[in-house]
């Protein structure tokens, strides 16, 4: 990189006479609202905020403008944006994939607000632009949801997201001419787009909500319906879900023969029933398992057999093999056993290719149907893989592999020969051989032993000095595997020290590991993360003074609860889309389904009180809290803003000292998905600058 790192100079941080103006937050309303819970009487004194009332938008307005002006006084903000820009700006291609008599992929510039998607003609071999999404919004913030083609190929629907939302529009055109041909479907949410033949396609959504309550009304009714092609949307057929099955995430999609319709039913985000309806033979849905104790997928299909992946007494996973004849779970037959590892299984080239998890490090082999193992395929190293999936016709297959200091690079590999070949390699301005990372096992308050990686700079003296940012999630079965960032590349080469630990609540280690930090056992993710933080300044890499602790939604949990209940263990928090009203988190959208991992105020006193002991809006005291950036966005229906509003409002209440809590909060984005690339670098760079000004740094080299 030919951009000049950050020089830490001797007595970095600043004295406590440069932080002591007094900081004048915008005054949110307040009220009296108390809601009670088995007799408990729970104060919400700032519940105007989850409205969107014309107080609320004026202090919210006011606290942008207050964070801007904060933001503006740090004097190398703009060093950091360019040298973001700079390394940034490297084209970005995607794997190819090809539908009818083209070969599609998405390419993006450098700088481009959203990738575009590009198509070669495979008789002429000409290249022309099939659809670009920066056309889509002035400011580039309109994004490509999803893209799908028909099996010939002549047809495509694509979905798009409006400033981040997930409320989606779906549009239809004729993929050859590429002009639309439909009417736009409005009000589509967590949907597929999955045609039967020329005929139309599946899809699903839930009821518009009233008036005012687009962005936070709840939604707990999914819906599947069959688009024909050429009708009015009113006309659609509802195929599956509505009043008799409320709070369910319905998924629907048709085999690649064309042969089956699958539904898949969760009534949250772990566990869910599978139905199958043969679209050759007619008649109902056969629902193959019943219940919401297991997780299950179908995988593949060949005439009457079908694969499924399952947990099925199998924490780890296993591939099992049943018949539409009858396909009850006591039919099911091991086709992949389950390991000591947890496994994901992908169906292409007419084998299946089973991806193992060790220690958050994947290791691939390729089976076929019949279960008899191919190869172990030969990775680039240790890290993450993503591919080899596709038809089962094409024996050209592709996957990405790249990890915390390897961009990700995409291969070609020959399903037959298993030979592969570098297809794509970016060119982005990063050495891996200048950096480390490393894998180490800590020991957290319980006596579990939870991994991390640790990523930095060659050379970098561990003297408790180093920057560093310690990343989680801990949640509904995420697996945080290996993954190359720009962000975090600037932050690393300008000394900093980027950590994640694989703490529970996630996937890493399969269902146990995921069990192991829900609901009663939630605390056990903040002890896991806590005790992440004490190895690092432990063993020099850190000290509390140089520490962030940062996460995302989830994770904005994860740090809003750590924040409160250790104040004193980092010098700056990034509670990012965070679930932070662990009271009210199921009253708005889709939060009903987080469930399974939160449990909810209503199922017992146990519960109740359990939530409230950890609920970050809950527990913030009049003590000193880290330098506090919450970062929301105003079109989040997710995890709708009020969770950051309110748990800012807190804090800037009753925060005891001068260390800033700012409310970043986005203009037309969501919870993350399909933001322009000047959003993320902007971001990006607050995020960096804050961090490094809250430590002391006073100067760019």
């Amino acid at each position: 990189m030919n951009f000049k790192p950050i020089l830490l100079t001797a007595g970095v941080l600043f004295s406590a006479t440069f932080y002591s103006q007094k900081m004048n937050y915008p005054k949110a309303l307040k009220g009296n609202q108390t809601d009670t819970y088995f007799g408990t009487a729970v104060a919400d004194p700032f519940r105007d905020l989850e409205n969107d009332s014309q107080a609320t938008k004026k202090w919210v307005d006011e606290e942008v403008s207050f964070t801007q002006n904060y933001l503006s006084k740090i004097p190398f903000r703009d060093q950091i944006k360019n040298q973001l820009k700079e390394i940034w700006n490297y084209e970005k291609i995607s794997a190819p994939f090809k539908e009818g008599d083209y070969t599609y992929y998405s390419k993006n510039d450098g700088l481009q607000a959203q990738s575009v998607y590009y198509r070669t003609n495979n008789k002429t071999k000409v290249t022309e632009v099939f659809l670009d999404p920066n056309k889509f919004s002035e400011k580039g913030t309109t994004s490509l949801a999803q893209l799908s083609f028909n099996k010939k190929g002549t047809l495509a629907g694509y979905s798009i997201s409006e400033g981040g939302s997930d409320w989606n529009k779906i549009i239809i055109i004729d993929a050859i001419t590429k002009k639309q041909i439909d009417e736009t479907l409005v009000d589509v949410k967590f949907s597929g787009i999955s045609w039967l033949g020329d005929e139309g396609f599946y899809y699903s959504s839930y009821d518009k909500p009233k008036e005012g309550t687009v962005l936070s009304g709840m939604t707990d009714k999914h819906k599947v319906y069959f688009h024909k092609l050429g009708t009015k949307q009113s006309e659609d057929q509802l195929i599956f879900g509505g009043e008799k099955t409320p709070r369910r995430y319905l998924g629907a999609y048709v085999t690649e023969d064309q042969r089956y319709l699958v539904i898949s039913a969760a009534n949250a985000t772990n566990g869910n029933e599978l139905y199958i309806k043969d679209l050759k033979k007619g008649g109902d849905f056969v629902q193959i398992n019943k219940g919401f104790d297991i997780n299950a997928n179908i995988v593949d299909t060949d005439g009457d057999d079908i694969f499924i992946s399952t947990d099925k007494d199998a924490p780890n996973m296993r591939l099992v093999k049943t018949t539409i004849k009858n396909p009850a779970p006591e039919t099911w037959k091991n086709v992949i056993p389950e390991t000591e590892n947890v496994l994901g299984v992908n169906s292409a080239g007419g084998y299946f290719f089973a991806t193992y998890m060790i220690d958050a490090i994947d290791q691939v082999k390729q089976y076929d149907k019949t279960g008899k193992l191919i190869r172990e395929i030969t990775l680039p190293g240790k890290g993450t893989v993503n591919g080899f999936g596709g038809k089962k016709t094409e024996k050209e297959l592709y996957f990405s592999f790249g990890n915390y200091i390897t961009p990700g690079t995409i291969y070609k590999f020959n399903a037959d020969s298993g030979k592969s070949e570098v297809y794509q390699k970016p060119k982005v301005k990063f050495n891996p051989e200048d950096y480390v990372s490393e894998q180490v096992f800590y020991t957290s308050k319980d006596g579990t032993k939870v991994p991390m990686m640790i990523n930095y700079k060659k050379g970098t003296k561990l003297d408790g000095k180093n920057p560093t940012i310690l990343y989680a999630y801990g949640g509904f079965n995420v697996s945080l595997q290996p993954g190359f960032s720009v962000s975090n590349a600037i932050w690393m080469e300008n000394g900093g020290v980027y950590a994640v630990p694989n703490i529970r609540g996630g996937g890493e280690y399969g269902k146990k590991w995921h069990d192991a930090g829900t609901k009663l056992q939630k605390k056990n993710v903040f002890d896991d993360f806590i005790a992440a933080g004490e190895y690092l300044q432990s063993k020099g890499y850190t000290s509390k003074e140089y520490m962030a602790i940062s996460g995302g939604s989830n994770g904005g949990l994860l740090v809003g609860a750590t924040m409160t209940i250790r104040p004193d263990l980092a010098r700056v928090a990034f509670p990012a889309v965070g679930v932070l009203d662990m009271l009210r988190y199921n009253k708005f959208t889709a939060g009903a389904g987080w469930s399974y991992d939160y449990g909810t105020a209503e199922d017992s006193k146990e519960m109740f009180e359990y939530l409230k002991s950890y609920s970050p809006l809950h527990n913030v005291k009049k003590v000193c809290y880290p330098s506090t950036m919450v970062t929301t966005s105003d079109h989040d229906d997710r995890v709708v803003p009020a969770h950051s509003f309110k748990f800012g409002a807190e804090l800037q209440e009753k925060q005891s000292c001068d260390n800033p809590v700012l409310l970043r909060i986005e203009k037309n984005a969501g919870h993350g998905a399909g933001r322009s690339t000047e959003q993320i670098i902007g971001e990006s760079a607050d995020k960096m600058s804050f961090a490094l000004y809250e430590m002391g740094i006073k100067t760019l080299k």
